[in-house]
């Protein structure tokens, strides 16, 4: 890809899908790819297993009458205490994910339950565990085509800097850098561009309220509560500087997706032509506007 703005792709998150229990309002997905069509994105991730279909010809039936191809999928596993029964939901979900077209699985060690509303910690040999089990998904990925990365993610084992340099130093899986993730996790995005600039496959796109984002951090609040009351904001309007991350992923060589997630939890079904879609397309502009500036990127 080298087209800057075929690089830019949408998630069901931005209007409020999500596989976490409780969550809230889930949008149709005939309403979410409708409008993400309308707002010029021509690629998407999967969002939750089933929600775009529960065939891959279902799949890429209803990405296809929106003019959408699909990007990747994100999957949480629990790693560090995965069954049997765990690997099998992860191979059907990857089989999915490869029918559909897929290029990328993104991967998080969740908790036991799925919840991000609570801190994940391991113990040596869960970490063992988890390793292992990592290893074991990156090959399943591979088998099928994806290309694995792992997520980084609020509410997982591997959320903190801590753990993420954890991870950097005792397994080889490439990087989804979240930029939303990483800063409640105390790990600035640029300190991992520079530590592993050559491992990051795929980025996930995030302006943040930092004064949300040390509630949640501190253990004060919810993931769920600091979501509704304003986490993420469109890019641009956080405390993040996404143009100076985009610009030093693009002149350290990153030429993958960029995949804007402003994650929001509905409570109610919005109007038509109301709701997440405003956000998400004053996201796309900022994005675009970056975009226009890099040097020596096409656009």
């Amino acid at each position: 890809m080298t087209n800057f703005a075929d690089r830019i792709g949408g998630a069901p998150i931005s209007w409020g899908v999500c596989e976490a229990p409780g969550w809230g309002v889930e949008l149709p997905a005939e309403r979410v790819l409708a409008e993400m069509a309308q707002l010029g994105f021509r690629a998407t991730e999967l969002g939750p297993t089933g929600y775009l279909g529960a065939a891959p010809t279902d799949v890429r039936e209803r990405l296809r009458a929106n003019g959408l191809r699909l990007i990747g999928g994100f999957l949480p596993v629990p790693m560090h205490v995965a069954t049997d029964a765990d690997l099998a939901e992860a191979a059907a979900a990857m089989d999915t994910l490869a029918a559909g077209g897929s290029e990328v699985v993104v991967l998080a060690a969740r908790s036991t339950d799925g919840s991000y509303d609570r801190k994940v910690r391991l113990t040596d040999a869960e970490w063992d565990v988890l390793f292992a089990t990592l290893d074991r998904l990156q090959a399943m990925a591979r088998e099928r085509g994806l290309t694995p990365t792992l997520h980084p993610h609020v509410g997982t084992a591997v959320e903190d800097r801590a753990s993420v340099l954890r991870l950097v130093e005792r397994s080889d899986i490439l990087l989804c850098l979240d930029t939303g993730h990483l800063m409640i996790g105390g790990m600035q995005p640029a300190e991992l561009i520079g530590l592993a600039a050559d491992r990051i496959a795929h980025v996930h796109l995030k302006d943040v309220n930092a004064a949300v984002a040390a509630a949640v951090a501190t253990g004060g609040t919810s993931y769920l509560t600091a979501v509704r009351a304003g986490l993420y904001t469109p890019l641009g309007d956080g405390d993040l500087d996404i143009a100076t991350i985009v610009g030093d992923l693009e002149a350290a060589g990153y030429g993958g997706w960029y995949v804007l997630e402003q994650d929001a939890a509905l409570s109610e079904v919005p109007q038509a032509g109301a709701g997440p879609v405003h956000d998400v397309r004053r996201s796309l502009d900022f994005l675009l506007a970056v975009g226009a500036e890099l040097p020596g990127v096409a656009r």
